[in-house]
Parts: structure tokens; C-alpha cells; sequence
């Protein structure tokens, strides 16, 4: 009797164990489902470049017959946790009724080292050829330190200055050589998911001289188009407290505008 009472629970555990086993393998991709595979690390060693390019042509005729071409890059490449490397370009070039009525150019390098979520040193060059500020060939490389005053994704605020020295060559003038102290402010503001302005102004100064200096200011508004291409309207002023010729004024603005496209 006791046997046969064994024989059927025996029976009955394993008739159980093969339901739940069977309604396990059932349940298995419902599960699968809710609960998804995380996702993969990011490559090793990989290099993130951030930036943008644009460019911008005018033409008139008539009256008056006005060719002018602007262009501009913003290249950002993170080289390593704490390391990235920053370069900006420039490019102005106009002609009116056949006359040269601007031409420049400028180009900056940049190497920061993050010191704390905020603050970073770096090292920077800077070139400038300004035809119409009587600049043949200006050469500042300085190192110095920057701080993020704001750094979020609506706001960015950064103040940077730096010690150093130039070389510059201007029309009609010989080479000259001088220690320079430089200084930089950006500001950036997200409008909304397609609009944003932006707000900058740098200085160099002549440290035997801080009465000889060069200034570069700029507001520009961007606007989205389509995917990664926007509308860029940018206001540029350039002011030298003295130019090498009388004959030069101190101070030059442009109005610009352009198309802008994102990487």
C-alpha cells in the first residue's frame, strides 16, 4: 500500500515538473523582451570630433558690382579622457567695382588639459593676416588657464587668459617682437532645438605697451534648416588701437551670413 502511495506522488512531482518546465520555456522571450541587453561599451582608443564648416557667397551688379566670399570652421577633437584639441578658422575676401575691400584671414590651435569638471590649462597659437588693419603676418602663441563659468546643454559661458608672446609683421613696418597677455570670452545659448546665439570677444595686448592692442568681437544667430544644415548671420568687428598707416582706421565690421554644416 505504501509503495503504490509512493508510486503515484512520485508520479505527481514529476507530471508538475514537466508543466512548469514547459510553461519556463514559454515565458523564456517574454522575458527576453522585458528585459533587454545592455548595451555596448564604446570602442576603446576611439577619437570624438565635434564641429562645423560654413561658407557664404555674395554677388551684386549694377550701380555697383560687389563680389565677397566668407568661410569658417569650429573643429573640436577629444584626443584622450582629459585632453582636447580645439581649432577655429576665418576666411574674409571682398572686392567692390574691382577694388579690394577686405581681406583676412586667421587660424587658432588650441590644446586644453580638463584640471577639475571646470577648470583647464592650455596651450594655444594664433595667426592673423588683416590686409585692411595693415597686418601682413601676426603670430601669438601663449599658454594660460580657462574656466567654464556655465557649462550646460542650454548655457555656455567660458573665460580664458593667457601670457605669451608675437611676432608681427605689418605692411611697410619691420618684424616685431613682444611679449603679448591675451584674453577670451564665449558665450552660447541655445533659443530652442533649432535656433541658438553666440557671443564672443578676444584681446591682445602688448605687455611693454598695453595701449597697443588688437580686439575681435563677434554675435551671430544660427537657425536650422534641414538635418544637419543651418542659417548662420554673424556680426564681426575688428579694432586695432594702432594701425602701422595713418591712412588706416582703427576699427573694420563686417555683416555675414552663411550656410553651416554640422558634424
Amino acid at each position: 500500500m505504501r509503495a503504490r502511495v509512493l508510486t503515484i506522488a512520485v508520479s505527481g512531482l514529476l507530471a508538475f515538473a514537466s508543466v512548469s518546465a514547459a510553461q519556463s520555456i514559454e515565458l523564456l522571450p517574454l522575458a527576453r523582451e522585458l528585459d533587454p541587453p545592455a548595451a555596448a561599451a564604446p570602442a576603446q582608443g576611439g577619437k570624438a570630433v565635434t564641429g562645423n564648416v560654413s561658407f557664404g557667397l555674395g554677388l551684386t551688379s549694377g550701380n555697383k558690382d560687389t563680389t565677397n566670399f566668407n568661410g569658417s570652421y569650429d573643429v573640436t577633437v577629444h584626443t584622450a579622457p582629459l585632453n582636447v584639441l580645439k581649432s577655429t578658422g576665418l576666411f574674409l575676401y571682398a572686392r567692390q567695382d574691382g577694388v579690394l575691400s577686405s581681406e583676412q584671414y586667421g587660424l587658432a590651435v588650441r590644446d586644453e588639459y580638463s584640471l577639475s569638471a571646470r577648470a583647464f590649462a592650455f596651450g594655444e597659437v594664433r595667426y592673423l593676416h588683416d590686409r585692411f588693419k595693415g597686418i601682413d603676418t601676426l603670430v601669438a602663441p601663449t599658454v594660460g588657464g580657462g574656466y567654464k563659468v556655465v557649462d550646460n546643454a542650454k548655457t555656455t559661458l567660458s573665460l580664458l587668459g593667457g601670457l605669451g608672446g608675437a611676432w608681427e609683421k605689418d605692411y611697410g613696418v619691420d618684424l616685431r617682437t613682444t611679449g603679448a597677455v591675451s584674453f577670451e570670452e564665449r558665450l552660447g545659448y541655445k533659443l530652442s532645438a533649432a535656433a541658438a546665439v553666440g557671443q564672443s570677444v578676444s584681446a591682445l595686448w602688448n605687455v611693454s605697451d598695453f595701449g597697443d592692442a588688437l580686439y575681435l568681437m563677434g554675435v551671430n544667430v544660427t537657425s536650422t534648416l534641414v538635418g544637419k544644415a543651418q542659417l548662420k548671420v554673424e556680426a564681426l568687428d575688428t579694432y586695432k588701437t594702432r594701425p602701422p598707416l595713418p591712412t588706416l582706421q582703427s576699427n573694420d565690421f563686417a555683416l555675414l551670413t552663411g550656410i553651416v554644416f554640422k558634424f
